[in-house]
Parts: C-alpha cells; structure tokens; sequence
C-alpha cells in the first residue's frame, strides 16, 4: 500500500502523483476521462488537480469543461469522500481576477460545476500583485470558515508576494497557505529552487509542481528526427536543442534501463524525491498513459542516481 503524503499543514493526505485534470474535456472526452479517473483510483490515487479555466483555451469551449467532467464522474462513482480535489481561481473568462468578491463568485461556480459541496485545495491560480494579499487571504479565509473550502494554496507566485501572504495569515489568524503549486522539473529548475523554494520550506508548505514532464519532453517520446502528434509538441521538442536536454535525457535512459521502468517514471521520482515536494502533477490522455505516470508511487532512486540527475540538469 502506497504511503500518503501529508499536504503542509492541512489534514489532505495524498498519493504521491497528483493527476491533472488539464485534459479532461480538451484532449480526453468525457468516456476516456471517467476511464483514466477510474485507473487512476483504481491503482490507489486520490488527488486530482483542475481549473476554473479548463479548458476555456478551446474553440468552442468556455471553461469549467474539466470541472464538469470531474463532477460528473464524481456523481456516477459516488466516492467523493475518497477523492481530494484541487482547484482554482483567476483565470476563467467570466471569473478572471482575485479581487474578494470574485473569488467568492467562482467558488461557488466551481463547487456546482463539481457536484459538491466543498473543495478540498483551492489555488490561486495566477497571482494579481494588482490586488492587496489582505484581500485575497480574506476572502478565503471566509470561504474556508463558511466550508466550502478545506485549505487553500498558491500557484504562479513570487517568493515577496506568498512571504507578504504567509506573514498577514500569521498576523490575522487567518486561513493560511498550505501548499505550493510552481513550474518544476528537471529542465526546469530555476523556475522553483531558489527564493521560492526557500520561502516554501520555511513555512513548511508542500510544493505539488507542474509541468512535471515538461509538456512531454521527460517521457522520452521526443528524440532527433522523431515527429510526435501532440497538442504540446513544439514547446517539449525544443529542449532537445539545449545540451542540458540532451543530457538529462541519457542519465533518464541510464536509469529507467536499470530499473526497468519508463523514463517517465524515473523524472517524476526525481521530482518526488526534492525536498518540499508532495506529489507532482502529471496528467494522462488515455488509460494507456497511466502506468508509467503510476510507477512514481513504487520507485526510489539511490542517492548515486538522484545526483546524476541534479548534476546532468545543473
């Protein structure tokens, strides 16, 4: 039985790889969604990650389409008790903004687009330095005193702002960050450790990282005159022209030969194994890409090749 991880200083437990909903009504339909939720459960997951704006990026689409997907799969499994999810705020067309009143307005939105009656990590989505921290943690101190919010959490922040917002939920008494939801992995690196991530570890917040794969990049799909079908292909397809690409990719070939795994599985177990770090989020289009996202849960890298890793990526 995989052991859960602990989020901050909330009462969520979590399997060790969060599974983003960023898929789910854009390139999964509702039938392939509800079957990757059903393996995904089925194999111990119990954290799911959305967003108010999935996917209001599609032709056709107007946002909440992820939402609606989990709440309905919520509704014909009837385990919501069993399912911690995760959503968030600042981004959805009608919604855009973290003013107090907006974020009242799109929780109540996102709570009946899920068919529930409480989310369990509510994040801001991008931070709006435009709106005072006092007013953002206020209003959700509000929505997790009237219940409809567990913990709440920050995506896309500076290390100043999350440090202002840490330090007014300390002085108030009121509802405060538990977790961290920044752009990590091994090609990727800057983007978190440094200022944000000290500031994370300080305040014992767990990091719950995406992009976790780089859009792709650290399955090992992409490789010098390989074309790839994919939505995110040109943004993954370039860091083979970076040496630290190419590095990284061959310590992740080393590796997973070793243990017999999928690249994939050993750049997440990297990513898992940094400090503050609970459960990245990696998202699947098909049941068939699960297992390899899955493995994260049952491998443990030595030390010897953690450091390669950190080395090849530097």
């Amino acid at each position: 039985m995989t052991s859960l991880r602990k989020l901050g200083s909330s009462d969520l437990e979590v399997f060790p790889l969060t599974l983003g909903g960023n898929v789910f009504g854009w390139t999964a339909d509702e039938a392939t969604s509800f079957a990757v939720l059903d393996a995904y459960t089925a194999a111990g997951g119990n954290f799911v990650d959305t967003a108010d704006a999935y996917s209001s990026w599609v032709e056709g689409n107007s946002g909440g389409e992820s939402e609606t997907v989990i709440g309905k799969w919520l509704a014909a499994r009837g385990n919501r008790d069993d399912v911690v999810i995760a959503t968030k705020v600042s981004q959805h067309p009608q919604f855009p903004g973290l003013s107090a009143a907006n974020i009242k307005a799109a929780a109540d939105a996102s709570l009946k687009r899920l068919g529930t009656d409480r989310i369990d990590l509510y994040y801001t989505h991008f931070d709006k330095t435009e709106v005072p921290v006092e007013e953002i943690i206020g209003a959700l101190d509000e929505l997790v005193k009237a219940g409809k919010v567990r913990a709440i959490g920050a995506s896309n922040i500076s290390a100043a702002r999350l440090s202002e917002s840490l330090a007014f939920s300390d002085r108030e008494g009121l509802a405060r960050y538990v977790a961290l939801q920044p752009h990590y992995n091994l090609v990727s690196r800057d983007t978190y450790e440094g200022e944000l991530e000290s500031v994370a570890a300080r305040a014992g917040l767990s990091a719950v990282p995406y992009y976790a794969l780089a859009s792709g990049f650290l399955t090992g799909k992409y490789r010098p005159g390989a074309t790839v079908a994919s939505p995110r292909a040109a943004g993954a397809g370039k860091h083979l022209d970076t040496e630290r690409g190419r590095k990284v990719l061959a310590a992740l070939d080393d590796i997973a030969e070793a243990h017999t795994v999928p690249v994939a599985t050993v750049a997440l177990a990297w990513l898992a194994a940094q400090p503050t770090v609970a459960a990245p989020i990696a998202s699947a289009r098909t049941v068939e890409q699960l297992p390899a996202l899955l493995g994260v849960a049952d491998l443990t890298l030595t030390e010897e090749e953690l450091a390669r890793l950190t080395e090849a990526s530097a």
